[in-house]
């Protein structure tokens, strides 16, 4: 049996549709719809891994003849899981709190073969290494770039940039939402030709 061609997206995140863009695929994308609330006894990893799967798992019985994608992110500082800001305010005190600290991102990645039920999964994690931010720097970066749906309130990809000392990981790409790199490798084992 060959592998499926068509590639579903289990997400409606635009920064995720973006990324998968930059691979050429043309994706489908579908909003999974289920309950994102972290469990009590997970820790931010085991959450986004968690999720990830469910978000593919609930898209693929959907498609029948589709490689579905999963892909889940939980921002971590001190072991405290950071979620979308939401608004100004909010943005604001998580910036705050983040201020010279290292904050760890967690990506859960899934892939569903939905015709064999072949299921490939990790967990990428990139690392934040803030600067010392006064309120005023926060103020002005958090107004000239409102970062509200993005978990630690930043773009990396933008000016967020410049509240940073350092990167590390191993996909830039993790930060953002969708690590390609790992996607990559899970898309070629199910002989889906890249580029």
């Amino acid at each position: 049996m060959a592998s499926p061609t068509r590639i579903v997206l289990a997400s409606s995140s635009r920064y995720r549709q973006q990324l998968i863009s930059q691979l050429g695929i043309q994706a489908e994308c579908h909003a999974p719809n289920i309950d994102e609330t972290p469990l009590n006894t997970e820790k931010p990893a085991e959450t986004a891994l968690r999720l990830a799967r469910q978000k593919a798992a609930h898209v693929a019985t959907q498609h029948k003849d589709a490689l579905v994608i999963g892909s889940d992110q939980v921002a971590d500082l001190d072991g405290i899981a950071l979620g979308k800001p939401g608004d100004r305010d909010r943005t604001i005190e998580q910036l705050q709190a983040c201020s010279g600290k290292t904050l760890h991102f967690h990506t859960g990645l899934c892939l569903i073969n939905s015709q064999s039920g072949r299921q490939q999964n990790c967990v990428e994690t990139f690392t934040v290494y803030f600067r010392p931010l006064t309120t005023d720097q926060i103020t002005r970066y958090v107004d000239k770039e409102p970062a509200f749906d993005c978990a630690g309130g930043f773009k990396m990809e933008g000016l967020g940039i410049s509240l940073f000392e350092r990167l590390s990981g191993d996909d830039p790409n993790t930060l953002i939402g969708l690590p390609l790199i790992r996607l990559v490798d899970f898309l070629t084992k199910e002989g889906y030709d890249l580029p």
